[in-house]
């Protein structure tokens, strides 16, 4: 193995660490506007912050096809590039979940009735931790931490269930109006979604270090796998 090899497989393990510090804070700041927190200000920094997601994995997509192309890796090497090639896919579609959700919180006009009917905050620090921990399982080769993301998976499944039942009781004595409280179920909905992107996140780790993926009937190496 060459030492440049070496030193662009580093580069993508910090660059794969910044791509996932990114998505934490497209995901913390998108919980905050929509519980009505930071006004315009905070949904502009969202939205640019799904702009640097959006460079940062074009970034990462260059530097896996010129370890693949140039590099040639073989076994766990090439599983880990084709891993991370998947991996910034899902965490391209946080940012763009996390920006939704920020365009929902210019249309809830009663922003203080998001905090007595659901714990946003709650999902997003869930989230958070899913992608972070993923992302610390790829680059220190950690099984046991992203299966334990994929099992916190249901965490984040159990709170979006409370949130439409708290949601469905609230609406039925009239408050919040029905539109509102669609936009809150929706913004919870997004959320859960991130949490499903952190689990495909987690599996593509998973598949890095075993080499299969528990979407594959087979053991495999192929780059596609899962699709």
């Amino acid at each position: 193995m060459s030492e440049r090899f070496v030193r662009q497989l580093e580069e993508l393990h910090v660059e794969m660490i910044t791509l996932g510090s990114l998505c934490e804070k497209a995901i913390s700041l998108s919980a905050k506007a929509i519980q009505g927190e930071g006004g315009m200000t905070l949904i502009g920094k969202i939205f640019e912050t799904e702009k640097e997601i959006d460079a940062q994995e074009r970034e990462i997509e260059n530097l896996c096809m010129k370890l693949l192309l140039h590099e040639h890796p073989v076994a766990g090497d090439l599983r880990s590039i084709s891993a991370a090639l998947k991996m910034i896919s899902d965490m391209e579609r946080i940012g763009d979940q996390a920006a939704d959700i920020a365009d929902l919180s210019k249309h809830i006009e009663d922003k203080a009735v998001t905090g007595d009917i659901i714990n946003i905050r709650k999902m997003a620090e869930d989230t958070v931790r899913m992608v972070t921990e993923s992302i610390d399982a790829f680059v220190k080769g950690d099984l046991e931490l992203c299966r334990q993301v994929i099992t916190d998976d249901d965490k984040v499944d159990d709170a979006f269930n409370e949130i439409k039942e708290k949601l469905v009781e609230i609406l039925s004595d009239g408050k919040p109006d029905v539109r509102i409280g669609l936009d809150i179920l929706m913004a919870a909905k997004y959320f859960e979604r991130i949490g499903d992107h952190a689990v495909n996140i987690a599996e593509w780790v998973e598949y890095s270090i075993t080499g299969t993926h528990r979407n594959s009937s087979s053991h495999t190496d192929n780059y596609f796998v899962g699709e």
